[in-house]
């Protein structure tokens, strides 16, 4: 059943979000680091080990991903579609670094900013008063940014979080996408379904079932049908598919916890690589402890498995540590206990309980997903 469609995201004092997002980021920050790799397949994750490797791909740059190479792709996979390709072991401690570059220059083209990722940031710039002004702000942050760090990002703005994250990945890389609110349907519909953010393989394979492949065939379907299928989330991506997303930007003060999620490729049972991936994620999260001047007390693992059933478990430790090998130890003793025999589509690992360690710069990481 389809529903009549009215533009939720006009109408007087409608916003204008921002959404910035660094292109292939760990693959630019390895390759302005080592310019003789620029221009070639640059993948960066664990090691190939000639095809016999176990992990994960991490980012993968543009140039890789005309071989089909993506992130959270079997590195072994990522090598046989690829052979000739640098492998690059991740260095999480030069990208928070250069993160802290990037969100500086943000930070200061408005006084509401929220940093989501590593790599990604919104911004609230209602003051500037129309999209065109918008445009120009768009513009002279992006030249910003690639002038100061040698890297470059894509931006996204419309009236919304949702549209202007959707717009920041549409002309990637080095791309800038300005959706006017009367024109959020016109850009939106078009769509593949999966564009929204959250609906996943097999959200998607779902849809797909159901005769809805674009995003506009998402909005005119009876709501009530995708609760039917999906619970509350159901209404939630009915909301998003229309632009409609009342969510502020807004950065919260201080820390309630850093995280990192993969989802993966395909997915998988193997204990060795849902291993290698908690590791590799360990260490981007130490990287930000130290960064930070941060310790933590509590440690959490959450998994989704191939029914999207989200299981987590959690460890609190007796002292505030940095400890690195403290993260890879709890992280690892907390995989066994979520249940066997089901094969894993998500992984993630979260970091909460901070104290201060000394003095902390300014940036906040916010790895909420």
């Amino acid at each position: 059943m389809t529903m009549p469609l009215l533009n939720a995201v006009t109408g007087p004092g409608m916003r204008i979000i921002l959404h910035v997002d660094m292109d292939a980021f760990f693959a630019a920050v390895e390759m302005r680091e080592h310019p003789e790799i620029r221009g070639r397949p640059v993948i960066v994750g664990a090691d190939p080990k000639e095809g016999k490797g176990r992990g994960v791909v991490c980012t993968a740059s543009y140039e890789a991903r005309v071989f089909g190479i993506v992130s959270a792709m079997p590195i072994s996979k990522a090598f046989l579609l690829c052979p000739g390709g640098v492998f690059v072991r991740p260095h999480f401690n030069l990208y928070s670094q250069a993160s802290d570059e990037v969100m500086e220059i943000v930070k200061d083209t408005s006084l509401q900013f929220e940093q989501v990722s590593i790599d990604e940031a919104y911004l609230d710039i209602s003051q500037v008063g129309n999209y065109s002004a918008a445009r120009a702000t768009a513009i002279a942050l992006k030249e910003a940014i690639r002038n100061k760090t040698g890297l470059t990002c894509s931006i996204g703005v419309g009236p919304s979080k949702v549209v202007a994250k959707i717009a920041s990945d549409y002309r990637k890389p080095d791309g800038l996408t300005v959706v006017e609110p009367d024109s959020v349907f016109e850009f939106l519909f078009p769509l593949p379904v999966g564009k929204i953010p959250g609906v996943g393989r097999k959200s998607r394979e779902t849809l797909h079932n159901l005769g809805i492949r674009t995003i506009g065939d998402l909005a005119r379907i009876d709501v009530q049908e995708l609760i039917a299928l999906f619970g509350k989330w159901g209404a939630v991506i009915h909301d998003l598919a229309r632009g409609t997303d009342d969510r502020e930007v807004r950065q919260e003060e201080g820390y309630k916890s850093i995280s990192r999620e993969v989802t993966f490729e395909q997915d998988t049972s193997e204990n060795i690589i849902l291993l290698q991936t908690l590791n590799e994620m360990a260490a981007e999260l130490h990287a930000v402890l130290v960064n930070e001047h941060l310790r933590f007390r509590t440690i959490t693992v959450k998994v989704r498995d191939e029914h999207f059933i989200t299981r987590t478990r959690s460890k609190t430790n007796e002292r505030y540590s940095d400890d690195p090998h403290l993260i890879q130890q709890f992280s690892q003793g907390l995989l066994p206990e979520l249940p066997e025999g089901k094969k894993i589509r998500l992984i993630g690992l979260r970091l909460s309980g901070f104290e201060p360690k000394g003095p902390r710069q300014t940036t906040i990481y916010e790895f909420l997903r």
